[in-house]
């Protein structure tokens, strides 16, 4: 009997699991997807979404299931330190500050069950589904068949029954303790020993302690505490249970949940809490890991904890693993559609790896910090003035938030987003800082513009759903200056050999009238802005037909923004583009700026967006090929 085939074998349903399955099952791929567990996590472990992240899971459409569990929002954290009573109050400071441009600007709390549960649905309603409980025995890349190279065996947890199949792809997103890693040889690096152990309590209190519904660092003569609220009026504490600076210090120490609530008694006071039920309560050492390697051979695949583990309370896990599945699921989707050579599968571990290695190091900075004692107050010379000095952890978590919103990933250049050294340049490209406020490797910024078939106010970085396909946003300035510079670009593209035309529907015979995203090709998808009153644009007059297509993405940049008051079109002006002239900005599947070019006359704005592309596809784009 043949061996059953799929597309990818997924191992373990866990965020970074669940993220990867839920991508490819929406974009028709088969998925293999077990997992070891009976059922879904039922309580505790990751909870917190950072604002990147919701970002990411509405653009995937989930946010708003998620937000109906009423999870608790934390838009400021209080810092507590001890003074000559127990504790004070020394500062707050925004979650998400203004200076990050976010749409939600404040971090998520709630159970990783429940969000869980939401990729499940959705898995299942594209036809997949968590098989479990389900282990992985073996695997290997043995070429045998050359489509599917991957056999991977797999058997029921209770030994009874096993299976074998054949994959194009294996996934592991088994979590710390991984059997494919194990099986590769790679090995996990710890950047330093076991310094801390750690208690965390989820559960119902009572107390008088004021900021227990914000998110807060304690510190006291007694200890360190972290407060995150949760949804269903809960609380998660953090406690120190032991330190590498204690006489018996011993990394494997434990702590009953008496004693550990008996340590938050105590570096509570002069204020009481006590327990109306506890939902979960686990020890942890907190260590800190990296994989060597993200994959060996562009077949089998790592992400989430596999590749990176660290404390949990920068509340970064879960949302590092979701940019992990969504980084290589889209790679995955354009190797196997036949837009991208295999080589752009290389791309996941050197950026997915440089964004955990600043993770680690962050992370390291923070958790020490926590973990230190900070001085009380009398212990300080000078106290006596009333502005309190602010200590190291706040001014490290200050300058954090840029990191732990999500906004400060920043991918490196490379084949995908362009800079100095890439392998094509044309003199229309436009670089960060002097012909463009935007990065390349970084997110595209937010912007509010009017949808003009409708009227609709939108967020402009919303529109395009994550679909697979690049984004183009033609920023199309004022269009009695850009008509001809636009018509140029739509007939350049509108050639046979362009970045636009290559990949078109073979089948042409299908009705799309009502495919607004993508009605010419699955590769990309394109928005035009000008900058205009809505009631001055009349789409099939003013747009050439490659544009007036995809006439549901067609914007006035007509709604002011208080980052840049002056502007006229602040759309325009936030993304650092000219507002009469305008510009093309290239953003990748995921959301994160591949190139920006400058919108000209002539040939010059299509011949560096081929370029690019050409780079990408590994097609001779936008030449014209001699016909036998």
């Amino acid at each position: 009997m043949a061996e059953e085939r799929y597309d990818v074998v997924i191992v373990g349903a866990g965020p970074v699991g669940l993220t990867l399955s839920t991508c490819l099952q929406r974009w028709g791929y088969r998925i293999k997807h077990i997992d070891n567990r009976p059922e879904p996590t039922l309580t505790g472990r990751a909870d917190g979404i950072q604002p990147r992240s919701l970002d990411l899971l509405r653009n995937m459409g989930l946010k708003r299931k998620i937000m109906a569990f009423e999870p608790a929002k934390v838009y400021e954290v209080a810092f507590w330190d001890p003074n000559s009573k127990g504790i004070h109050r020394t500062g707050t400071w925004a979650s998400c500050p203004k200076f990050i441009d976010a749409r939600y600007p404040f971090t998520t709390l709630l159970h990783q069950g429940l969000i869980e549960r939401v990729f499940i649905e959705d898995v299942e309603k594209h036809g997949g589904h968590i098989q479990r409980p389900w282990t992985i025995t073996g695997f290997e890349n043995d070429g045998k068949d050359p489509s599917y190279p991957v056999e991977v065996s797999l058997a029921h947890m209770d030994g009874t029954l096993s299976e074998t199949v054949r994959a194009r792809y294996l996934f592991s997103g088994e979590g710390a303790r991984s059997f494919v890693r194990d099986r590769l040889g790679v090995k996990i690096h710890h950047k330093d020993p076991i310094a801390h152990v750690w208690g965390v309590m989820d559960g119902v209190v009572r107390t008088n302690f004021p900021d227990i519904k914000m998110k807060c660092t304690i510190h006291s003569d007694a200890g360190s505490i972290m407060v995150i609220p949760r949804e269903d009026n809960m609380v998660r504490l953090y406690i120190q249970i032991a330190s590498s600076t204690d006489s018996d210090w011993n990394p494997r120490k434990t702590a009953t949940a008496e004693e550990v609530q008996q340590r938050a008694k105590n570096i509570l006071k002069p204020y009481s809490i006590s327990w109306d039920r506890v939902e979960w309560f686990s020890v942890y050492p907190i260590g800190q890991g990296i994989a060597e390697r993200y994959t060996l051979d562009e077949r089998v695949f790592m992400g989430g904890d596999v590749c990176h583990t660290h404390s949990p309370k920068a509340g970064q896990g879960m949302n590092t693993a979701f940019l992990d599945a969504v980084n290589l699921a889209w790679k995955i989707h354009h190797v196997e559609s036949g837009f991208a050579p295999r080589s752009i599968l290389s791309t996941y571990e050197s950026e997915r790896k440089l964004i955990a290695e600043s993770l680690l190091d962050f992370d390291a900075k923070y958790a020490k910090l926590f973990s230190s004692r900070i001085p009380s107050a009398g212990e300080v010379a000078g106290a006596a003035s009333n502005e309190p000095e602010e200590n190291d952890f706040i001014k490290t978590f200050k300058a954090s938030c840029e990191f732990t919103s999500g906004y400060g990933v920043a991918y490196n250049p490379n084949t995908i987003n362009w800079g100095p050294e890439h392998p094509v340049q044309h003199r229309l490209f436009l670089q960060y800082p002097e012909g463009t406020n935007l990065r390349t490797g970084r997110i595209l910024t937010p912007a509010t513009v009017t949808r003009v078939v409708d009227a609709n106010v939108v967020h402009l970085e919303q529109q395009i759903p994550m679909n697979g396909a690049y984004r183009m946003y033609v920023f199309g300035g004022e269009p009695a200056k850009t008509k001809t510079a636009l018509q140029d670009l739509a007939t350049h593209m509108s050639n046979r050999t362009s970045f636009y035309s290559i990949f078109s529907y073979l089948d042409k015979s299908l009705d799309r009238y009502h495919e607004l995203n993508n009605p010419h090709t699955n590769f990309i998808t394109i928005c035009t802005i000008f900058n205009s009153p809505r009631s001055k644009i009349f789409i099939q007059e003013m747009l050439p037909e490659v544009f007036a297509r995809y006439r549901d993405h067609v914007y006035a940049d007509d709604v002011w923004d208080q980052r840049v008051p002056d502007a006229k079109a602040a759309a325009h002006a936030k993304m650092g583009l000219d507002e009469e002239t305008g510009g093309v900005v290239i953003v990748r599947p995921d959301g994160y700026v591949g190139c920006v070019v400058k919108l000209e006359q002539g040939t010059g704005t299509c011949e560096a967006l081929d370029k690019y592309f050409s780079v990408l596809t590994g097609k001779r784009l936008g030449e014209e090929r001699a016909t036998l």
